[in-house]
């Protein structure tokens, strides 16, 4: 096969395999490949050749812009999972696996679907991989972004960055502010006050927060999470856990819906693992979330 490969050299943690490690896997698999690192100025470039297949060697934000700026070319994707949350390559059940055994498997893995969430305000479009939300998850991100990551910048290991967010995360539950939101899931009103408010595309999201244990990306549903003041202490209870190197799951209610219309005043939006919209733009803000027409073909485990 003929491979594109995008790498991110800066992904994850210091010991993963370089650029050139992972061209010689694929070359040794028998397989033709194109590079280019995503620090190079016009790695965009190179997803326009004819190719049958494109591999993306990273994180989740390096395989997420990859897969919206592939959207509706029908090629299959193959994540190579190299780094710290890797949700995308969990949902599609690659990460109990190394880079040799994944890409020695390409010519007998199948293809499976992959739904691409559309967010629409008055700021344009953005396309989603992971989720979408409101709240502590969002308010999270805004104080890590203020402060240039200067929390985690001291910490090497994968597991150690995920543990940290995941501890300012319950840190900031205790105080965390009720978001008063308009909410129409489907035809259902629920608006409310809410702690976090998360539409879901896979089971996970941010530091490995599963939220939505029972997501499926390629069923043509959001899985929605609204998590009240009464749902404070089962959410606690659950980041504890985690934090303690559990994989304790919640008792934390879903919905599945296919639109989810939310209007938010003063309240920060994370798409994936960006904030939206840019500081200053105008609130409240009427956003519609739903999954675009197109969807993407994701290589996974024959």
């Amino acid at each position: 096969m003929k491979v594109v490969l995008i790498h991110n050299p800066a992904a994850g943690v210091e010991a993963q395999p370089s650029a050139d490690d992972v061209v010689q896997l694929i070359r040794a698999a028998g397989h033709s490949v194109l590079y280019r690192s995503a620090n190079h100025a016009d790695w965009k470039k190179l997803l326009q050749e004819n190719a049958d297949l494109i591999a993306v060697a990273g994180g989740d934000g390096i395989v997420g812009k990859v897969a919206k700026l592939s959207l509706g070319r029908n090629i299959p994707i193959a994540v190579l999972p190299m780094g710290t949350a890797n949700n995308i390559a969990g949902a599609l059940g690659l990460t109990d696996k190394s880079l040799e055994e994944l890409i020695a498997a390409w010519r007998r893995a199948r293809t499976t679907r992959f739904d691409v969430g559309v967010a629409r305000g008055p700021w344009g479009e953005n396309y989603f991989l992971e989720g979408i939300g409101v709240g502590l998850f969002a308010d999270t991100m805004s104080r890590l972004d203020a402060r240039k990551n200067i929390d985690l910048a001291h910490l090497d290991a994968a597991e150690e960055k995920i543990t940290s967010v995941l501890e300012i995360m319950h840190i900031r539950l205790e105080s965390c502010p009720l978001h008063p939101l308009k909410l129409t899931l489907d035809d259902r009103d629920l608006s409310g006050e809410y702690i976090l408010v998360e539409a879901m595309n896979i089971r996970s999201v941010g530091p490995n927060l599963v939220l939505a244990p029972h997501a499926e990306p390629g069923d043509g549903l959001l899985d929605v999470v609204l998590i009240a003041k009464n749902d404070e202490a089962e959410l606690s209870e659950y980041l504890s856990k985690r934090i303690g190197k559990g994989t304790g799951s919640h008792g934390l209610t879903g919905r599945r819906a296919r639109r989810l219309r939310l209007e938010c005043t003063d309240s920060r939006i994370h798409i994936d693992d960006d904030l939206w919209p840019p500081k200053g733009a105008p609130a409240p803000a009427v956003v519609e979330i739903f999954l675009a027409d197109q969807s993407l073909e994701m290589l996974t485990p024959g």
